[in-house]
């Protein structure tokens, strides 16, 4: 008789990813149930999702829309602890938050790179969808730089680069990880686009920033340039002469802002920004933080044939 075999046997190679995933992030991630007030006064759960902790003393982080409802209410841990929460910080315009239990004693999770990240690749969904805590789900990664529209207020804000996966993700997901096979934390998950799409905000330099702001300040500073644009192919001339393809043409420039007063038009091309190139919107998006606001920034634009040179002062943007 041929002896039981063992656990790594019955275990192909893609199943002990999972496991070895699941085993390690599933400690990190815990339920919210966002707590706010019925018309007497008192409390009543207004809304669960998931988060992923940070630090060992209570930092975690989780969708900016999961919280909406309250500025706290209660996580329950995967080992069965329960503590409190209050909102440290929300960032609509990137669907980001910064929770902090009243308690520490966690496990943080490790965060990876989501500019890393190649179409196809394994990922791994960890949350609470539908409240059954703890689930699991894989799938790929279907495509990346996708779009997603935020919104705080009158300000209106495009996600970019914004993860797509096939990972099965249900209500309650939002908020929890999407880890790559390593156990890092590439997104927070997002949304549920419809059948066998998920979308997840990505962990990138960008987003740690945003991270960062709202643990130790509570919000996210950001520049307001007054301009919206389309990628557009440069002319060959051009393209060769810059080294670049495309560039960000204006599409509209909004009245009494600081791309109005630094002289921008519709149909302009704008290929650099303080030296940096630009091809699309995202690059433009991506130099509008806190450092911005109220200096002088260079652009150089293609217009009529010709590059040109601009400054601009960014405002600081207003979410009201």
């Amino acid at each position: 008789m041929s002896p039981e075999p063992n656990d790594g046997e019955l275990l192909d190679s893609y199943s002990q990813t999972l496991t070895s995933v699941a085993a390690r992030l599933s400690p990190s991630v815990a339920t919210v149930t966002v707590f706010g007030r019925d018309r007497s006064g008192g409390r009543r759960p207004a809304g669960t999702g998931s988060a992923v902790s940070l630090t060992t003393d209570g930092f975690l982080v989780t969708s900016a829309h999961v919280v909406t409802a309250g500025d706290g209410g209660q996580l329950t841990l995967p080992d069965g602890r329960e503590m409190a929460f209050q909102v440290a910080g929300r960032d609509p315009l990137s669907d980001l938050a910064v929770l902090r239990a009243v308690q520490g004693d966690l496990r943080p999770a490790t965060l990876g790179d989501a500019d890393k990240l190649r179409v196809g690749q394994l990922v791994v969904a960890v949350g609470n969808p539908l409240g059954l805590a703890g689930s699991v789900t894989a799938g790929v990664v279907s495509a990346l730089g996708r779009s997603l529209p935020a919104r705080a207020g009158a300000a209106v804000r495009v996600i970019d680069d914004v993860i797509q996966t096939d990972a099965a993700l249900n209500p309650g997901n939002s908020g929890g990880a999407l880890a790559d096979s390593s156990a890092r934390v590439v997104g927070i998950n997002t949304a549920l686009a419809g059948v066998g799409l998920g979308l997840a905000v990505p962990i990138n330099v960008t987003t740690q920033r945003i991270i960062s702001g709202l643990m130790h300040d509570g919000k996210v500073r950001r520049a307001y340039l007054g301009v919206a644009g389309a990628p557009r192919p440069l002319p060959p001339r051009w393209a060769d002469e810059l080294g670049q393809r495309t560039g960000m043409e204006v599409v509209e420039v909004v009245s009494g802002s600081p791309a109005e007063a630094a002289g921008l038009r519709r149909g302009d091309v704008i290929v650099e920004v303080d030296s940096r190139r630009i091809e699309r919107p995202g690059d433009v998006q991506r130099l509008m933080v806190g450092p911005a606001i109220d200096r002088f920034v260079v652009l150089r634009v293609l217009r009529a044939g010709s590059i040109q040179t601009l400054t601009a002062i960014p405002d600081e943007l207003r979410a009201a």
